[in-house]
């Protein structure tokens, strides 16, 4: 009897699970989880929201008292006073000193709390443009997931094509074994073998060009085993094309990005004025300073008239201390027009949020009746490229009947079987622009594009 290798039989076990995982199929979702996941633009605009939280604790911090502590120590070399004599001789003398200040803005024109409400306003806006940044490369990964789809179902036409040619072909040396057709038209046939073959390898690299196309686009370090599911569903089942563009666009104008980003530029920008008009009003601050120091040099004591040494530290930090505290109004005269530029400037940023906002609307109500025009144009195209295809199969199969009798020599037929494969893939290509297009319509309506493949 054998022995048994199961270190054999566990690497074989290994590479099937391998294989296994190689070939697993990504989902419309899990692609756009993914890229949002990983995209680096996505990245950067995180830590602009980061920022933005940063910038808002710092707005807040300007409610909070500033509070700093000093010290410092000198060396006094050379020609100096002496304090014990008053007399002039050089002596090299130490002292230290420390202190602490205080101060709290009172009143600043309202300028704190503008510009924390910006600061908020600031969050939001970041916050916005990084759900922008998400969908858009939503809609980018359904489109080249969907032309991963389409080239998927193509190269399955050509392959078929190809295999149903191949057949014709060997039925076409037969028939010219058997005298039925000259032997030229096997020759058609054989070109028209060579060139199916030519369009399935060209359908392969259309495929593995789509495949690595949205790979990169998920940023994979490893795509040569991708693949994705192959469902797909073309039904308008929330009847888009029965609703008015117009009704579209109200429903958008609730739920877009775009409009929310540009109104909340708007409000930021008038923050902006709010905060550069504080500066024409006067300011109040209070403030608190606590200070002391410390002498080394010996001192002369009138009483006794005796130079004593210097006492403590401590003793001396005791007795020279000193406190000031008060209030400090400043009021604006004249900044060299300073003040009144900012304002100005503040208000042409506004003026330019307004109409960045208006064309944001525009912008939004045009794309809505392009998205809408599309999708009805493309369904259309659909439905034509359906019935081409009927014509065209039911030609094809007419036509295959007379050349299997020699009633329709080789290139007539390959004629037939060329205008089938043609009406074949355009029936692909219409069907997958029109998923995407309705798509669009869909992600207008505020359907979230990573549903398409849910329905």
């Amino acid at each position: 009897m054998k022995k048994i290798n199961y270190f054999s039989i566990a690497f074989v076990f290994l590479i099937g699970f391998a294989s296994q995982a190689q070939t697993k199929a990504w989902t419309l979702e899990e692609c756009v989880k993914y890229a949002i996941k990983n995209n680096i633009s996505i990245k950067n605009t995180e830590l602009d929201t980061i920022s933005a939280n940063i910038d808002k604790r710092g707005a807040f911090g300007r409610f909070l008292p500033s509070a700093n502590l000093s010290a410092n120590h000198s060396w006094n070399i050379g020609l100096n006073q002496d304090i014990t004599t008053g007399l002039l001789r050089n002596q090299t003398t130490q002292f230290s000193g420390v202190g602490a200040n205080v101060g709290v803005d009172i009143y600043k024109g309202m300028q704190n709390q503008n510009t924390l409400r910006r600061a908020n306003l600031s969050i939001v806006a970041t916050k916005y443009n990084l759900q922008k940044m998400q969908e858009d490369i939503a809609l980018n990964v359904a489109n080249a997931f969907l032309q991963v789809l389409f080239n998927k179902e193509n190269l399955k036409v050509q392959q078929e094509q190809l295999a149903i040619n191949e057949k014709q072909y060997t039925r076409s040396q037969e028939m010219v074994k058997a005298g039925s057709i000259p032997r030229g038209d096997l020759l058609d046939v054989k070109a028209t073998v060579a060139t199916n073959k030519q369009n399935v390898i060209a359908a392969e690299n259309n495929l593995l060009i789509s495949k690595l196309s949205l790979a990169q686009l998920l940023q994979l370090k490893e795509f040569w085993d991708f693949d994705v599911v192959d469902d797909t569903n073309i039904n308008d089942e929330n009847n888009l094309m029965s609703v008015k563009p117009i009704d579209i666009y109200a429903k958008a104008k609730e739920s877009r990005t775009e409009l929310k980003i540009a109104k909340t530029n708007l409000e930021i920008a008038e923050k902006d004025i709010s905060i550069s008009k504080g500066a024409f009003q006067p300011s109040l601050r209070a403030f608190y300073g606590f200070d002391s120091r410390v002498s080394y040099a010996d001192t002369f004591n009138p009483q006794t008239g005796q130079i004593e040494s210097a006492k403590p530290p401590l003793e001396q930090l005791n007795n020279n201390k000193g406190q000031n505290f008060g209030l400090q109004l400043q009021i604006p005269v004249f900044n060299g027009f300073s003040v009144k530029n900012n304002v100005d400037r503040s208000k042409v940023a506004f003026e330019k949020s307004k109409i960045a906002l208006e064309k944001a609307d525009l912008d939004l109500q045009r794309n809505v009746y392009t998205a809408f025009t599309d999708a009805k144009g493309a369904m259309n195209a659909h439905e034509s490229a359906i019935v081409a295809l009927e014509s065209r199969e039911e030609a094809y199969n007419y036509a295959k009947e007379k050349y299997a009798v020699g009633l329709m020599n080789s290139f007539d037929f390959n004629q037939s079987q060329t205008l089938l494969t043609n009406a074949q893939s355009e029936v692909l290509r219409t069907k997958y622009d029109y998923i995407f297009k309705i798509k669009i319509l869909e992600f207008y309506f505020g359907i979230p594009i990573d549903q398409i493949m849910k329905k």
